[in-house]
C-alpha cells in the first residue's frame, strides 16, 4: 500500500523543475546576488494588463454602418403620406407643390448628413464622439456633432418649416415630416467587439527585457515593484521553458524521495503511537487514500492553472482523519500533506503558514464532538483564521489598506464551503472501511434507538442502571483523558445481553421474588455470566460496532462472581469445584475507556446495596470496589495510573453522594 500511494501521488505530480528562490514584496532579498542566466521578457502584472487593456478599448473607434435604403424609404413613405393627409391641411390645392417640395429638401437636407443612434458607452467627456462610417467597405471617420439624433433632426425640422413663411399650416407639415424620422447611421455592436477583440489581443504581455548576466537583484536590498516582477518573469519563464528543466528523470526521482520520506515518516508514526492502525490494513488503506486522494487534487489543479490553489478545501483531510481517528494523527497527515504540497505551489511559505494554521484550527474546533452543528461553527472558525492571517499577509506584503483586495479572499470562502464535504465523506468512509466515527457515536447515545428502547421497555432497571454508569463513567473519563462520547456510548450498550432474561437481574425484579432460589449455585451463575456473550451476540446482530463491543466483552474482566462462588463453598465444603464456572470470560480491559467503564458498572451496582448510604459508606464503598480490581488486575492491560484511579475515586465519591442525595459535613475551623 505504501509503494502504490507514493507511486500514484509522483506521477501525479508537476514535472516542471522547481525555482529555487522564495521572495515577497517588499521583503530584504537574503539569497546571493542573483543575475540573470539567459535572456528573458519582463511580464507585465495583471493590473498593468487590464490598464492597457482599458485604454485600448478607449481608443477604438465605434463602427456605424451606412444603410442606403433608410433616405429613400422615408422620403417615398412621407410622399405617400402627404398624399393621404394633404386634405385635412388648411392650405389650398395651389399652395400643395410648395408644401411636398418644401418637406422632401428638408429630408434630404437631414439624410446628407445623417441621423445615427448614441451610444452611452462611448459618450465618455461628453455627449459627443468620433467613430467611423462604412459606406461600401470603406472606412471614414465622422464626430457625432456633424450627425443628427431623432430629437436633433426633429429640431432641425421645426426650425425650417418655422421660418420658412410660405408654409401657413405649420403644424400639419411638422407632423407629417417628423413621424418618418428614422436613423440611417446605424451602430454595428459586433464588428466594433471584433476590433476591440484583435485590439486587445495585439497588447503585448512583456515590457522590455533583462539580458543574460544582468543583476536582477543584489543580496541585502528591498524587493520592490521592479525587482519583484523581474522575479516574477524569470520563475515563469524557468518553470514553462522546455531548455532549463533539465533532466525530466531527475525531476522525477527528487519527487518519489521527497513522498517516499513523507510516506515513511506517517508509517513511522503509526508503528510508534498509533499500533491498532498499523496492524489494521482497512484503517491504514484509509488514511493513505485520504493523503493520495489531496495530493492528486492538488497536482489536477495546478496541470489545468486553476486561478487559485486556494479553492481547495485542504482543510477536510485534517477533519476526515480527527473525526475518523484522533487530534495527533490528523495533525500529523495535515502537516505532511501541506509540506509535501509546498513544493509545487507559489509563495509556498505562505501557503504552509495559512494551510496548517487553519488546519490545527479545524483540528481544535472538533476536539469533542458531541453536537452535528460543531461542523457548521468549526467552518465558520476556519474561515476567520483565513480572514485573520489573509489580512495579516496583505498588510505584511502591501503596507497599505488602500492596496488591500479582498476579491481575493473570496477562494478562501469556496474552500470552507467545500470543508464542509467532510460530513458525507466520513459517512461514505464509515461504510465502506467499517469504521466508528464520533457522529455515530452520537446517533448511538440517542436513547430512542430501537435497540436501546428495547432494553428500556425488556429490562428497565438495568436500562436506569446503564444510564448512572454512563454518567459516571463519562466524567471521570473527561477528567483523565479519554474519549467520554466512546465512554457513554459504551456504557449505554454494556448490559443489552440482559434483554435475555432480565428477571435474574436484582435491579429487574420485584420485591419478594427471586428466581435464583430455585436453581444451584452453578446455574445461576452461568446465567449471569451468560448476559456477556448474549450481549456480544445481538449487539452483532443489531450491527453495534465492534469498539462497543468491547465494551460489553470487558465490563466484568475476568472476575469470579463471588457471591454464588462463596455460597457454594460454604454449603457444599466436602465438593470440589471449578473455579472458571463461576468466572467471567473476559478479556480484561484494555484501555482508558473499557476501564472506567468497569469501574463506574461496579461501583453503581454495589452502591444500590446500601441500606443508608452516607459519605462515609459510600468513600469505604468506593475504595473496597476499585482495590478489589487493582488486586484481581483487572487494570493492568489498561493506561490507567494510580493518579488517575485518585481522580476517578472521588468523581464517584462526589457523584453518588449527589445521587443519593448525601449532605456533606464541613469540620467548623476554631
Amino acid at each position: 500500500m505504501m509503494g502504490v500511494c507514493v507511486i500514484v501521488i509522483t506521477l501525479a505530480l508537476p514535472k516542471q523543475a522547481r525555482f529555487r528562490y522564495e521572495y515577497e514584496k517588499g521583503k530584504v532579498w537574503m539569497e546571493k546576488d542573483l543575475y540573470s542566466p539567459y535572456v528573458f521578457a519582463i511580464k507585465k502584472t495583471n493590473e498593468q494588463i487590464a490598464k492597457d487593456q482599458e485604454d485600448i478599448s478607449k481608443s477604438i473607434l465605434p463602427v456605424y454602418q451606412l444603410d442606403d435604403d433608410v433616405a429613400p424609404k422615408v422620403i417615398e413613405n412621407f410622399t405617400t403620406n402627404f398624399e393621404v393627409k394633404w386634405k385635412l391641411s388648411e392650405a389650398s390645392e395651389a399652395e400643395k407643390g410648395s408644401y411636398l417640395n418644401t418637406g422632401i429638401t428638408i429630408l434630404k437636407n437631414i439624410y446628407n448628413r445623417g441621423i445615427y443612434t448614441p451610444v452611452k458607452k462611448y459618450q465618455r467627456e461628453n455627449s459627443h464622439y468620433n467613430f467611423n462610417l462604412l459606406v461600401n467597405n470603406v472606412a471614414t471617420q465622422r464626430n457625432t456633432m456633424e450627425e443628427f439624433t431623432i430629437e436633433s433632426a426633429r429640431n432641425f425640422v421645426v426650425d425650417q418649416v418655422e421660418n420658412n413663411p410660405a408654409i401657413k399650416s405649420k403644424e400639419w407639415l411638422l407632423g407629417v415630416i417628423s413621424n418618418h424620422l428614422e436613423p440611417n447611421h446605424i451602430f454595428d455592436e459586433n464588428l466594433t467587439s471584433k476590433v476591440e477583440s484583435e485590439a486587445v489581443k495585439s497588447i503585448s504581455v512583456s515590457q522590455g527585457l533583462v539580458q543574460r548576466g544582468e543583476l536582477i537583484v543584489a543580496k541585502g536590498s528591498r524587493v520592490n515593484e521592479e525587482i519583484y516582477q523581474k522575479l516574477e518573469s524569470l520563475k515563469s519563464s524557468y518553470e514553462e521553458d522546455e531548455r532549463v528543466i533539465g533532466n525530466k528523470n531527475l525531476v522525477l526521482f527528487g519527487q518519489f524521495l521527497l513522498v517516499a520520506l513523507i510516506i515513511t515518516l506517517l508509517i513511522t508514526f503509526l508503528f510508534l503511537f498509533r499500533k491498532d492502525i498499523y496492524y489494521d490494513n482497512r484503517q491504514l488503506s484509509l488514511i493513505l487514500l485520504v493523503v493520495t486522494s489531496m495530493l492528486v487534487v492538488l497536482s489536477w489543479a495546478i496541470k489545468v492553472k486553476m486561478p487559485s490553489l486556494y479553492y481547495i478545501p485542504y482543510c477536510i483531510v485534517p477533519i476526515i482523519i480527527r473525526i475518523l481517528f484522533d487530534t495527533r494523527l490528523a495533525l500529523n497527515i495535515h502537516l505532511l500533506v501541506v509540506l509535501v504540497a509546498g513544493f509545487f505551489v507559489p509563495n509556498s511559505f505562505e501557503f504552509a503558514f495559512l494551510q496548517v494554521t487553519s488546519g490545527m484550527v479545524s483540528i481544535y474546533s472538533i476536539k469533542n464532538l458531541i453536537k452535528r452543528e460543531q461542523f457548521l461553527i468549526s467552518a465558520l472558525m476556519i474561515l476567520a483564521n483565513y480572514l485573520v492571517a489573509f489580512l495579516g499577509i496583505s498588510f505584511i506584503r502591501e503596507g497599505s489598506i488602500t492596496n488591500l483586495e479582498l476579491i481575493n479572499f473570496v477562494p478562501f470562502t469556496i474552500s470552507v464551503l467545500l470543508s464542509l464535504l467532510a460530513y458525507p465523506l466520513i459517512y461514505l468512509f464509515e461504510k465502506l472501511f467499517g469504521i466508528t466515527s464520533d457522529i455515530t457515536l452520537i446517533e448511538l447515545t440517542n436513547t430512542t434507538t430501537k435497540l436501546l428502547r428495547d432494553l428500556a421497555f425488556k429490562a428497565p432497571g438495568t436500562f436506569q442502571h446503564s444510564l448512572q454508569v454512563a454518567n459516571l463513567a463519562e466524567a471521570a473519563i473527561f477528567k483523565i483523558g479519554g474519549n467520554s462520547l466512546l465512554v457513554r456510548a459504551g456504557a449505554l450498550y454494556h448490559d443489552i445481553g440482559k434483554m435475555d432474561n432480565p428477571q435474574y437481574f436484582i435491579e429487574n425484579q420485584n420485591k419478594g421474588s427471586n428466581p435464583h432460589d430455585k436453581l444451584s449455585y452453578e446455574q445461576s451463575a452461568q446465567i449471569i455470566i451468560q448476559h456477556v456473550n448474549k450481549g456480544v451476540e445481538i449487539a452483532r446482530k443489531n450491527q453495534v460496532p465492534e469498539m462497543l463491543i468491547d465494551f460489553i466483552r470487558t465490563h466484568h474482566g475476568n472476575t469470579r462472581m463471588d457471591y454464588f462462588y462463596q455460597s457454594f463453598l460454604k454449603n457444599f465444603p466436602e465438593k470440589f469445584v471449578d473455579e472458571n464456572i463461576f468466572r467471567y470470560p473476559g478479556p480484561i480491559p484494555f484501555s482508558k475507556e473499557t476501564a472506567v467503564l468497569m469501574l463506574a458498572d461496579s461501583v453503581e451496582a454495589a452502591s444500590r446495596s446500601l441500606k443508608e448510604p452516607d459519605a462515609r459508606s459510600i468513600s469505604d464503598l468506593v475504595e473496597r470496589i476499585i482495590n478489589y480490581k487493582l488486586e484481581q488486575k483487572q487494570l493492568t492491560d489498561s493506561n490507567v495510573t494510580l493518579k488517575d484511579l485518585e481522580t476517578i475515586k472521588h468523581i464517584f465519591k462526589t457523584m453518588l453522594m449527589g445521587i443519593y442525595h448525601v449532605r456533606i459535613e464541613y469540620t467548623l475551623q476554631k
